[in-house]
């Protein structure tokens, strides 16, 4: 149940006000970790096991983004462990580990009708559902702003229990114990964590936890080529070896192996096949069909895949929608279709009496395209089905599995798996779905893996866009901005999303529930972080007939480049130089215009003049006080085939930094990623259809197409911000920039090369 502005109002008819705050309450659960033989749980963070083996549960997505490596280093720092005996393991799906931060950001997802009574309410409403609900998922870059207090006080308390236990047999007060290094030390006395853990998990531990005086932080130079960081990534050993297992690894007794076909959209009906046509292929063991797609389950997976190829499923499709087609929507909405308010700064509308300069940038859908295609296992037995899945949201995809089979929540068991990348691919639950209605059908355990055309076919891109720009400069000589419009045509994407993932809505009805209203979430980043004397940002909701979803860099992957492109547009339309432009209009955010010049040294800026190759973009995702910023100077080079980027140089503020080596990982696969938005292939569609199936055919970078990429990090006192986005959002700009730089050529279109020059 969630609190709904009617119950409220129903709720205070009745002398409510308490009933309300009951409801609001937060509850406790019981300890969802269990401890194997010689291990001692110490709470819902870790167990201490007699041999010293501190293992720390992780409730967030390994995905490659270093989570299972960032959480366990803040508890064992907090604790004083050695982290060389430090051990993972996902947790269980509970509402001891809500993502706190990321429900109120979606708040308007999951219940729209109660956000904004009030800021208290809100806030209580948000805690009472990511506990109820067991809100884990991992998205937004949220992690260490959900988890880093509730790590550092499980450290503090694990090490309070420690110290007790010592003191207890030693005679002396625990407050004068030290804890470093897996020890528990007071003068000569020494004991390990081994030796005291059954002891002190016997202790209560103080109330507030002892946390020490600073938070775990490390200085970004300690992450200089050569140096061996500090605190090594846990899963890479096995990941080298071969033997971190993932959802497609797993193996069951008496297990088959199932592949699927699905129609063009969730619209589409499966109207036939020929069944005759794969009774010469040796292995299957039974066929299913829903009213969208075919399965066929054998004792290999690629017998499985070459009946379901045999078998030519036909299907009717529903949505015929063509890229021209959506680009014909856009087109006619982005100038004249209603609107809603977004954004106001300044003194507004009123501020533009003119418009000096506009530009339109047009945007096409773009892929996750992770290199892993869903996969997961499940075993129905019983009356109860067991899932082993990797899921961005896993008690999201534990009741979509459980009501499409008709069993209670609670007659689900979901044990986490990590993903060979997700990209916000495995925020979607369909193959759980199909998955728990095949091993139902068969009663037998079954994997269910997309081969990588249904991958790419039911894959729900990032939003296509059409964005209009208008501004009024400064008539001065500086041509500074002085007003600045802008319009973005797209769907209610985050809405559409959101129908999915709370109200399991199907893709059609999602789309349905969600039209025509207002999305913040799809326009985020289009306030630029220059102190503009006015701006206004207007969403023109748009319906395309394609379902779109959430993609690394979401809104900011396209909001990022259509204004840093329009700045160099400026720029170069009045001769002005582009750092010193931007750094005039930057005002008091000192810690961007210190990224400004930074990644100019690193990269040797000329100027960016004509024929330089060198084009210059800077970003913030978040807000003044805590968003992490990044400029990028991207170098383009004439060579063989044509231009190429040979050179980014970024350097990025994310304020406190916890491990400078995942969070440089994070920078660069961002800006790897971002080379693949703005140099890739577009994603077409024709008959609702992608125009291919092949993973090559999207144009991603290989190794060989990567360009150098130098990346540093300034020194920050700030809280901590996300890596993961920052370098998705600023790359293409940049690259735009250099391109224009090399060629006198200006590419509005993303990907860059999509319309031909």
């Amino acid at each position: 149940m969630q609190v709904t502005r009617r119950g409220v109002i129903a709720g205070a008819a009745a002398g409510g006000g308490l009933l309300v705050a009951w409801y609001l309450m937060p509850r406790r659960y019981p300890n969802p970790l269990t401890p194997a033989r010689g291990e001692h749980v110490f709470d819902a963070w870790l167990k201490i096991g007699e041999d010293g083996v501190v293992t720390v549960a992780v409730p967030q997505l390994e995905m490659g983004q270093g989570v299972t490596t960032l959480l366990p280093q803040i508890v064992a720092v907090e604790l004083g462990a050695d982290w060389r005996q430090v051990g993972i393991e996902p947790a269980p799906v509970s509402g001891a580990y809500p993502n706190i931060p990321l429900a109120e950001r979606w708040m308007a997802l999951w219940d729209p009708f109660a956000a904004g009574l009030s800021d208290a309410t809100d806030e209580l409403q948000t805690e009472r559902f990511a506990r109820g609900a067991r809100f884990m998922a991992t998205a937004d870059g949220t992690s260490l702003a959900a988890y880093e207090d509730s790590c550092r006080a499980a450290g503090a308390a694990a090490r309070a229990m420690l110290a007790q236990e010592a003191a207890s047999r030693w005679d002396v007060a625990w407050e004068e114990c030290e804890v470093f290094g897996g020890i528990v030390a007071h003068g000569e006395k020494r004991a390990t964590f081994g030796e005291l853990a059954a002891g002190a998990a016997q202790w209560t531990p103080p109330d507030p936890p002892p946390l020490r005086p600073e938070p775990p932080s490390e200085e970004a130079l300690a992450s200089i080529a050569g140096a061996l960081p500090a605190f090594p990534r846990i899963d890479l050993p096995s990941k080298v070896d071969g033997s971190f297992q993932f959802a497609g690894d797993v193996r069951l007794p008496g297990m088959v192996y199932a592949a699927i076909r699905h129609g063009p959209n969730d619209g589409a009906e499966l109207t036939g096949f020929d069944a005759d046509a794969a009774r010469g292929i040796r292995g299957i063991v039974g066929a299913m069909k829903s009213k969208r797609w075919l399965a066929v389950a054998a004792n290999t997976w690629w017998s499985a895949h070459k009946a379901i190829e045999a078998m030519k499923p036909q299907f009717r499709v529903a949505f015929p929608v063509s890229s021209d087609e959506i680009n014909a929507r856009l087109d006619t909405t982005v100038n004249g279709g209603a609107s809603f308010r977004i954004a106001e700064t300044g003194f507004g509308e009123d501020a533009m009496t003119r418009v000096d300069m506009a530009r339109r940038y047009e945007i096409e859908p773009a892929p996750a395209a992770p290199l892993e295609t869903a996969s997961a296992t499940a075993r129905y037995q019983d009356g109860r089905l067991e899932l082993w899945i990797a899921s961005q949201a896993p008690e999201q995809a534990r009741a979509a599995a459980a009501k499409a089979i008709g069993l209670a929540v609670e007659d689900v068991v979901l044990y986490p798996m990590p993903a060979g990348g997700s990209f916000d691919a495995r925020l979607e639950h369909d193959h759980a779905i199909e998955l728990a209605v095949i091993a139902k059908e068969l009663g037998r355990p079954v994997q269910l893996t997309w081969p990588r055309r249904d991958e790419i076919v039911l894959g729900r891109p990032r939003t296509p866009a059409y964005i209009l720009i208008g501004a009024q400069l400064d008539d001065s000589g500086s041509a500074a901005v002085d007003a600045l419009t802008m319009r973005i045509a797209c769907p209610p994407a985050t809405h559409e999303f959101g129908e999915r993932l709370f109200a399991n809505k199907t893709s059609s009805a999602a789309i349905r529930e969600s039209a025509g209203k207002k999305d913040e979430l799809a326009c985020e980043g289009a306030v630029p972080p220059y102190r503009l004397p006015s701006v206004v940002v207007e969403h023109v909701p748009v319906e395309i007939g394609l379902p779109v979803g959430r993609v690394r860099g979401n809104a900011h992957s396209y909001t990022a480049f259509a204004i840093e492109s329009f700045i160099d547009e400026v720029v170069r339309a009045n001769n002005r130089e582009p750092l010193s432009y931007r750094m005039a209009m930057l005002g008091d955010d000192v810690r961007l215009a210190g990224c400004l010049q930074r990644a100019a040294q690193m990269a040797e800026w000329g100027g960016g003049g004509d024929q330089s190759g060198q084009g210059l973009a800077c970003h913030r995702i978040g807000d003044a006080a805590s968003g992490g910023r990044i400029a990028c100077v991207a170098t383009a080079r004439a060579g063989e085939g044509g231009v190429r980027v040979v050179r980014l140089s970024a350097a990025v503020d994310i304020g406190r930094i916890v491990n400078p080596d995942i969070a440089r990982q994070q920078i660069e696969g961002g800006l790897v990623f971002g080379i693949g938005i703005a140099l890739g292939n577009a994603l077409r569609f024709r008959s609702g259809l992608p125009e291919s199936f092949d993973y090559e055919s999207l144009g991603l970078p290989s190794l060989a197409d990567c360009p150098e990429i130098e990346v540093e990090f300034i020194s920050s006192a700030a809280a901590p911000a996300d890596p993961g986005e920052l370098g998705v959002a600023v790359a293409p700009p940049a690259i735009a920039n250099a391109l224009f730089s090399a060629t006198g050529l200006r590419l509005r279109r993303l990907p860059l090369l999509s319309g031909g020059i």
